[in-house]
């Protein structure tokens, strides 16, 4: 008797998945080295521990509800994140003087510390990155992603 294969749920990746596989990895690599520089720190900094730095250095005296609108990412995570970072030193919180209601959230001196890490490894990585390519090559990878952000964006 033959043995039956079950070949519906099998599927062999097509080249469109080799490009967002190839992208996926980039990612990975590039955060994973990023933030070894400060994972085995005294603050031991995760990918959204430097997504919430990053953004209260941009936006500094935001509240936690203008981040979880802006991140798109649950309140209690949010929460949870902001709470992390309080206890450790890395950010700061003010009432607001004109709604109490409302904490004001900003970089301690030490969360600018590890910010402006955090901005030193990312910019020697994206130059590491791209070592190599000319300015034509990069700008044609820049557009040639740009496309496939807009064609995500566009998918049903």
């Amino acid at each position: 008797m033959s043995k039956l294969v079950d070949t519906v749920k099998q599927s062999t990746p097509g080249p469109a998945d080799d490009v967002l596989e190839a992208v996926h990895t980039v990612m990975h690599l590039f955060r994973a080295q990023q933030y070894r520089v400060l994972r085995d720190g005294p603050h031991n900094v995760t990918h959204m521990d430097g997504k919430v730095l990053g953004f209260f250095a941009r936006h500094p005296g935001a509240t936690q509800s203008e981040l979880a609108t802006h991140s798109g990412r649950d309140k209690g995570q949010i929460g949870r994140l902001i709470a992390g970072l309080k206890e450790r030193g890395l950010l700061e919180a003010r009432t607001d003087d004109t709604d109490r209601r409302n904490v004001r959230l900003q970089l301690s001196h030490e969360g600018k510390t590890v910010q402006q890490a955090l901005e030193r490894q990312r910019r020697r990585l994206a130059d590491a990155a791209v070592a190599g390519l000319s300015a034509g090559e990069r700008q044609q990878l820049v557009s040639l992603l740009d496309r496939v952000r807009a064609n995500l964006d566009t998918a049903p």
